[in-house]
Order: C-alpha cells, then sequence, then structure tokens
C-alpha cells in the first residue's frame, strides 16, 4: 500500500491558486483511474480534475469554497498500484474523524426554470407544452393529456396552479382566455392548499457566484454609470428576420441578437469612446479597432460572459452560430478561458422575460453594456391612422468619466438607423 498525493497542476498561465467549486468524491470513496475528483476554478473558468491512480480517498484538502494553491496536494489516495517516487508517503494510521471528511453531496439537479433561462437564444411561442401534472397525487384523477399551449399560457396556469388538461377550449389550444373562463367558472379560486412551508438554509457564496459579487461590487463602487434608454421600431427588422430563417436551409436560426451585433459593428467605428476600455490606474484609454462582444449568458451557476472575437468581421449568420456555440458551452461550464476575456463591449438580453427597461452594469475594463428589452407589439399613429408595430427599448449604460450624454445618445440615434431599416444594416 502507498500513498499517492495528487497536487493541484498548473491550470492556467500566470495562476497562483484555484477554488474548489464543488467534490465529486468523499474520504473512504473507492476510485477508478480517471475518476472525476473535483471541479477547480478560476478566472470564471471551470476545469475537472481526474484523477491518474485507482484506490480509496483517504484525505481531501479543504471544503467548497476554499482557495488551493497551485502544487499543493489536493487529494490523498491510497493505492496498491505504482505512483511517482515524489508522490509516496508512508500509509497513515487510521486516524479519520467525522472532521477530515468535509465533502458535500454534490450539485442540485437544475430546475425547469433555470434550464430555459439563457437569454441568448429564442423562444418558439407556438411549442407544444408537456403533461400537466395533478394538483393532488392522493386524488383519483385520469391520465394527464398533452395540451397545446404557448409557454406564456402554460407558465401562467402553473403559478394559478390550474391543470391545463382540465382547461376546456373551442380552438386547437389553450389561450389565456380560456384560463380567463376557468377561472370565472370555479370562482376566482383554483389552488385550494398553500406551498408547504420551507425551512430556512444558508448558502455559501462560492465560485462563480462569489466572483461576480466581487465584480459587480467593484463596478459599482469604482465606475460612475448613467443609463440612457432609447425606444426602437423593429417591424422591419422581425419580418426580415422572419424571411431570413424561413430559408436557412442547414444554417442556424437567426434570433434578433446577430442583427443588434452587426447593427455596433457598423456604428462603433463613429463612437470610438465607446468601444473602449479605462485603466483608471494608469489614467489611459484604450480604443480599440476591432469589435470583441461579449454576450452575457445566463447559467445554472450564474451570469457568466462568452466572447465573440472580431465580431465585425462576421455576418449575422456566423454571428448566430457563434451566439448558439458559446452559450451552450458556457452552460456546460466546458467554455475555454480564453473566450472569456478580451470584450470591449457587452450585449445583455433576456428574451422575452426582459422588462420594459433596464439598467445594465458595466464590466470593467470596458466602458459601456447595452441590454435588450422585450419586444411588445403596440399600436401607433403612423401617416394618421392606427397601426400596429413592435417596439423594443435598449438601454445602454455608460462610465461618465470616458462617455459623456451627448456621445451616448448620438450612438443610439445612430445605431437605430441601421436597426429601423435592416435593408441598410445587411448591404455592404
Amino acid at each position: 500500500m502507498a500513498i499517492y498525493n495528487f497536487k493541484l497542476p498548473d491550470i492556467g498561465e500566470g495562476i497562483a491558486e484555484a477554488e474548489i467549486v464543488e467534490w465529486h468524491v468523499k474520504v473512504g470513496d473507492i476510485i477508478e483511474e480517471d475518476a472525476h475528483l473535483a471541479d477547480m476554478m478560476t478566472d470564471k473558468a471551470t476545469v475537472e480534475m481526474e484523477s491518474p491512480v485507482a484506490g480509496k480517498v483517504v484525505k481531501l484538502a479543504g471544503e467548497v469554497g476554499d482557495q488551493i494553491a497551485i502544487g499543493s496536494v489536493l487529494v490523498e489516495i491510497e493505492t496498491e498500484g505504482d505512483v511517482p517516487e515524489e508522490e509516496v508517503e508512508a500509509p497513515a494510521a487510521a486516524e479519520e474523524s467525522e472532521e477530515e471528511m468535509p465533502l458535500g453531496d454534490g450539485a442540485e439537479e437544475p430546475t425547469p426554470e433555470q434550464e430555459k433561462a439563457l437569454p441568448v437564444t429564442d423562444r418558439d411561442e407556438d411549442a407544444p407544452v408537456a403533461k400537466a401534472e395533478s394538483k393532488d397525487e392522493g386524488e383519483d384523477h385520469k391520465p394527464a393529456t398533452k395540451v397545446l399551449a404557448s409557454p406564456t399560457v402554460r407558465n401562467r396556469a402553473r403559478d394559478l396552479g390550474i391543470d391545463l388538461s382540465q382547461v376546456k377550449t373551442t380552438s386547437d389550444r389553450v389561450r389565456h382566455a380560456d384560463l380567463d373562463a376557468y377561472l370565472l367558472y370555479n370562482g376566482g379560486s383554483v389552488s385550494h392548499g398553500g406551498s408547504a412551508p420551507r425551512a430556512d438554509e444558508k448558502v455559501k457564496v462560492v465560485g462563480l457566484r462569489r466572483k461576480i459579487a466581487e465584480n459587480m461590487q467593484a463596478a459599482k463602487r469604482r465606475v460612475p454609470h448613467f443609463t440612457l434608454v432609447e425606444d426602437f421600431d423593429v417591424t422591419a427588422l422581425e419580418e426580415t428576420r422572419a424571411m431570413m430563417n424561413r430559408d436557412r436551409g442547414n444554417r442556424p436560426k437567426l434570433t434578433v441578437l446577430p442583427f443588434l451585433i452587426a447593427a455596433m459593428a457598423k456604428t462603433l467605428p463613429d463612437f470610438p469612446m465607446l468601444n473602449a476600455t479605462y485603466d483608471d490606474e494608469a489614467n489611459e484609454i484604450t480604443r480599440h479597432g476591432k469589435l470583441h462582444m461579449g454576450m452575457a449568458a445566463q447559467t445554472d451557476n450564474g451570469l457568466m460572459v462568452p466572447v465573440i472575437k472580431d465580431a465585425h468581421a462576421k455576418s449575422v449568420w456566423q454571428l448566430a452560430s457563434d451566439i448558439g456555440r458559446l452559450a451552450e458551452e458556457a452552460r456546460s461550464g466546458k467554455i475555454a478561458r480564453d473566450e472569456l476575456q478580451g470584450a470591449t463591449i457587452t450585449l445583455s438580453s433576456l428574451g422575452p422575460m426582459g422588462g420594459i427597461t433596464s439598467t445594465p452594469v458595466i464590466m470593467p475594463p470596458q466602458v459601456a453594456i447595452i441590454a435588450v428589452n422585450k419586444m411588445q407589439e403596440i399600436p401607433i399613429i403612423e401617416d394618421g391612422e392606427l397601426v400596429a408595430a413592435k417596439k423594443m427599448n435598449l438601454s445602454l449604460s455608460c462610465d461618465h468619466r470616458v462617455v459623456d450624454g451627448w456621445d451616448a445618445a448620438s450612438f443610439l440615434q445612430a445605431l437605430k438607423g441601421y436597426i429601423e431599416n435592416p435593408i441598410r444594416l445587411l448591404s455592404a
């Protein structure tokens, strides 16, 4: 028997330590070679640690949230195989105690709400829904049937405690009017039982959530923000997008985001103070000639910002492909470290979950960020007639040390010229 000391390897140039995000083994576990030991995080990139030997786990270096120095022992493994001489120690006496088992049970399964939270993709409002759940498992119910309803109707029914299979409809799918009728028929009372009380729980702020907290605190403390909101008529853009999607073949589905990035790429060269970074210690501004677009993306662990490099040189189809790829890599935690660095400006979107307006927080050393708010169809007066138009607000936050209000307003107006005229946007 021998003890193999698995030391934390150098997982990034210039990195001195890494944080334990999650343990996948506990003291006493018998593991195989290449077993997943732990997830370690640095600079928002999570790296999986795998065991090079088989054996029994006898000691762990710390708890979730602890910082471990590069080169220090992360896990001690008792093994019967040959290991490098410098990694071998005499087996220790059986001194393990309960206090030497600082392990959690792993991450919880994501909720359905978390699974659909990525803002950089479109959701199909006409997608069929899964079987509705019964309100009380103890009652005798007919098997739930598949019903058709939009996600907004489905979410409303869930919030009201309504079993969609019990809602009568005169069309092929349940609509909001059908829910209203169901509520009236039931006297406005649907769910007859309150939710079970939950015990208080304390959650340690570790990993990506800790990084987000530190970065947001530093951003609000150091950067004097101001936010300007402008409304955009996206009626023509939505018609163009729908037409392009109908003939897209095997290319990715276009959301509104690739068009916004393309419009920003055409507009920013005339407003270099926005596509810039500010080193407040050196008191130096760098105006970037290239557009490296940060894309704020929600994951189960928190907000991540993948970067589309050289966005100014890409078509809307290429941008759509990059958005989808980076979003998937961010969700899975497999995104490369260099794809989280180098953004010159950031675009943030909550998709259909977005509000009417927002005040996005700048990510230093950048000096600007744009938030995409939800799209709404509203009545407007056009040439003396009442017509329907699709409107969307964009919220621009700027670092007032670098960007003046006039520059921000002028940029939004120039951007509007491209967004509201998609032929001009897509022309060379």
